[in-house]
């Protein structure tokens, strides 16, 4: 069992979805690299019966399953595509999530409306463009993966997308962060909702929030 501790840390951050408000049913799913692997949940599995041995481990340039028995999640391929084109990024959560999935629906990208979003988010959060019905015909995890690439051109400064008709696909540079992006993408969706105010905020005050937070200059929380 040579990543026992990578299919741990995706077993509790898969539950933790849940936990968090972000999943209904088999809704969504997590998922964790690490030199060159990468552990999801199993398709279709419930996530209160959920344990590591579930967890399945794959070669991201291959595909190859390197350890579990079940069936990979439906969505590996977005993941294993994402894992490939982002630098740097070691967490992947995909949700179902109510409000930031009625953006996605609408296929209209998410203003940065205040600076809770500004936190999080260096700008809008994107919406992709819809899939032609080739691409839906043919690989269509995989092509969805090559549209949220396509789509987003600040992938660690907006480190989530939604995808047009679908739902949202978060990131990060650990599992847990990339689920704790995922609990702030849904709550500005949240609030966008509930409050949409004439026009985004100003760049400098996006500029302030996030940058506060993020990059070599942050000054927020404890050295």
């Amino acid at each position: 069992m040579r990543y026992t501790l990578l299919k741990e840390r995706v077993c509790r951050i898969n539950q933790e979805i849940v936990k968090a408000g972000l999943a209904r049913l088999t809704f969504g799913n997590a998922s964790g690299a690490a030199d060159g692997v990468m552990a999801i949940k199993p398709s279709g599995v419930d996530y209160a019966a959920l344990t590591p041995d579930d967890i399945v481990i794959l070669d991201i340039a291959t595909g190859k399953i390197l350890e579990g028995v079940k069936h990979p999640s439906s969505d590996t391929p977005t993941h294993r595509y994402l894992y490939r084109k982002f630098s740097g990024i070691g967490g992947i959560v995909h949700t179902h999530s109510l409000h930031a999935t009625s953006w996605a629906q609408a296929g209209r990208p998410l203003p940065c409306y205040g600076t809770t979003h500004a936190d999080h988010f260096h700008g809008a959060v994107p919406v992709t463009r819809a899939l032609t019905q080739r691409e839906i015909a043919r690989d269509y995890e995989w092509n969805t993966g090559k549209v949220i690439v396509e789509t987003c051109r600040q992938p660690h400064e907006i480190p989530a997308v939604l995808v047009s008709g679908h739902a949202p696909f978060v990131w990060g540079a650990t599992p847990e962060k990339a689920l704790e992006n995922a609990i702030a993408l849904e709550v500005v969706a949240q609030m966008a909702l509930l409050h949409r105010p004439a026009k985004p905020i100003a760049q400098a005050l996006l500029d302030k929030h996030f940058f506060r937070k993020h990059g070599p200059r942050a000054s927020y929380g404890q050295r």
